[in-house]
C-alpha cells in the first residue's frame, strides 16, 4: 500500500475525461473538442441503464463513436453487449483479449487465497467469461493509436490479464490505467466502500502473471503521469501520486506481489487461443461454501447499512 491524497473528482478528471463509479468499478468517457466521445470499459452486469443515463446527461442523444476496453474481466464488460447494441458501435480490445470476447475461452480461475478481504473470498463466485461480442469487436491498431481517441495511445500492460492495456495522452500525461494498478485496496470490502485514495497493485485475486504485472507498473511509472484514473478507486493527481507510483514500481515484489498463491511464482499461460495452461490449485485453497455465504451475507448487511445512512 502506498498512500497518497491528491484526488481528482470522477466528474472532472482532466480535460475531456469524465468517470462514473458503478459500485466497485469505474467507466470513463473521453470527449473530443467536436463533441464526439468514446466510452472506456463497460462496467458491471446490469449497469447498462445507469451508464446510458449518465452518458445522456453528458452528451444528450449523441452516441459514442466506439467502446474501447482495458481488458475483458466481468466487471469491465458487464454491460458491453447491451451498450454496443443499443448504440450500434464497434468495440476495440487487444488481440490477446479476443478469446474472452468471442466466447472461445474463459479466464483462469481466480485465487481466493491472496490479498485478503471479503472481495477476495467472493472471487470464486465471479464470472470468468466475458460473453461473445465477436460480431462487434475489433483489435486495437498495431501502431498504438486508439480509434476515436486522437492524441491517445494504448500501452500493453499485461499481467492482470494477457491483453490488458492502458491508455495515455502524452499532451497532458493523463493515464487511464484499467487494473494495471488500483487506487484503493480492491480486495477489501471496507476499502471499496470508503474509497480511501492510495496506490496498490492490480486486484490480486484475478491477476494471473505477477512478473508481467510488475513490468507493466514499471512501464506506467516511467511515463510519469500527472493524472491517473484506474478501474478501481478514485482518480489521483499531482507529484505525490507520480512519486507513489514510482515507489510502487520499485517495491512491487514487497508491496503488491503475494508471497504465496496459485500464480505468485508460476503464471497462467495464454495466447491468441485463450488459456493454454494453469498452475495447479494449492492444497487447502478452496474456500468452504459456508464461509462464502457468510461473506455474502455480511456484504449485503454492510450495503444496507450504508444505504440507510445515505437515505437518512
Amino acid at each position: 500500500m502506498v498512500p497518497s491524497h491528491e484526488v481528482a473528482p470522477l466528474d472532472n478528471i482532466a480535460s475531456g475525461v469524465t468517470g462514473l463509479r458503478i459500485v466497485m468499478v469505474n467507466v470513463f468517457a473521453v470527449k473530443r473538442p467536436d463533441g464526439s466521445w468514446t466510452l472506456v470499459d463497460a462496467g458491471l452486469p446490469f449497469s447498462a441503464a445507469k451508464i446510458r443515463h449518465w452518458a445522456g446527461g453528458l452528451f444528450g442523444e449523441r452516441r459514442p463513436d466506439a467502446i474501447v476496453l482495458t481488458h475483458a474481466h466481468f466487471d469491465h464488460v458487464g454491460a458491453l453487449r447491451s451498450l454496443a447494441d443499443y448504440w450500434d458501435v464497434p468495440i476495440y480490445a487487444h488481440p490477446l483479449e479476443m478469446p474472452y470476447l468471442t466466447g472461445r475461452s474463459k479466464y483462469p480461475p481466480p485465487d481466493p487465497t491472496v490479498g485478503g478481504g471479503a472481495m477476495t473470498l467472493m472471487a470464486p463466485l465471479y464470472p470468468r467469461g466475458a460473453g461473445d461480442v465477436s460480431d462487434r469487436v475489433h483489435t486495437l491498431p498495431e501502431d498504438g493509436s486508439v480509434p476515436s481517441m486522437p492524441g491517445w495511445r494504448w500501452i500493453a500492460t499485461p499481467g492482470h490479464t494477457p491483453g490488458h492495456v492502458s491508455f495515455f495522452r502524452d499532451e497532458d500525461r493523463v493515464l487511464i490505467a484499467g487494473d494495471a494498478f488500483t487506487t484503493t485496496k480492491q480486495e477489501s470490502l471496507m476499502a471499496v466502500a470508503t474509497q480511501r485514495p492510495e496506490l496498490h497493485g492490480p486486484p490480486a485475486y484475478y491477476t494471473q502473471d505477477w512478473e508481467a504485472a510488475k513490468l507493466s507498473v514499471g512501464r506506467l511509472a516511467g511515463l510519469m503521469p500527472a493524472v491517473a484514473a484506474a478501474g478501481h478507486g478514485l482518480p489521483m493527481s499531482g507529484g505525490e501520486m507520480t512519486a507513489a507510483l514510482q515507489y510502487l514500481a520499485d517495491n512491487f515484489d514487497r508491496i503488491a506481489r503475494p508471497a504465496r498463491g496459485r500464480y505468485a511464482r508460476t503464471p497462467a499461460v495464454a495466447d491468441e487461443r485463450g488459456v493454454v495452461s494453469v498452475p495447479p490449485e494449492p492444497a487447502g485453497s478452496r474456500i468452504p461454501k459456508m464461509a462464502l455465504l457468510t461473506v455474502i451475507a455480511g456484504s449485503v448487511v454492510l450495503g444496507m447499512m450504508r444505504w440507510r445512512r445515505k437515505a437518512a
